[in-house]
């Protein structure tokens, strides 16, 4: 029995389907469709930078956490290291979307 280098990674939705599913179902051209896909991420990946939190009802939300300076250590030698200060953005789904992803494992 041979597996398909395809079938070890895991699905992904694609800009490039979200466009085409624009195409398809609302009857955008391609390009608009494209380019209407583009311009919400840049607005999302804009206000996450900009340090706005994104709140997409029945979704979830995205935000800026600020992560303080720490002590660490290299885990190849053991040898302390100084992790600086960073921001990173956190996603907490919704309520609704927790529903519908645990009714379509429990369910499916």
């Amino acid at each position: 029995m041979e597996l398909a280098v395809e079938s070890l990674e895991t699905p992904a939705l694609t800009k490039a389907q979200l466009a085409e599913l624009l195409f398809d179902q609302i009857g955008l051209n391609k390009r608009e469709s494209k380019d209407m896909i583009d311009a919400f991420f840049d607005l999302v990946t804009d206000s996450l930078v900009n340090g706005t939190d994104v709140k997409i009802s029945g979704f979830g939300n995205f935000q800026i956490r600020t992560k303080a300076p720490r002590p660490g250590r290299n885990p190849r030698t053991g040898e302390p290291v100084a992790i600086e200060a960073r921001r990173v953005v956190t996603f907490h789904a919704s309520p609704k979307l927790k529903e519908q992803v645990q009714t379509a494992i429990v369910g499916g």
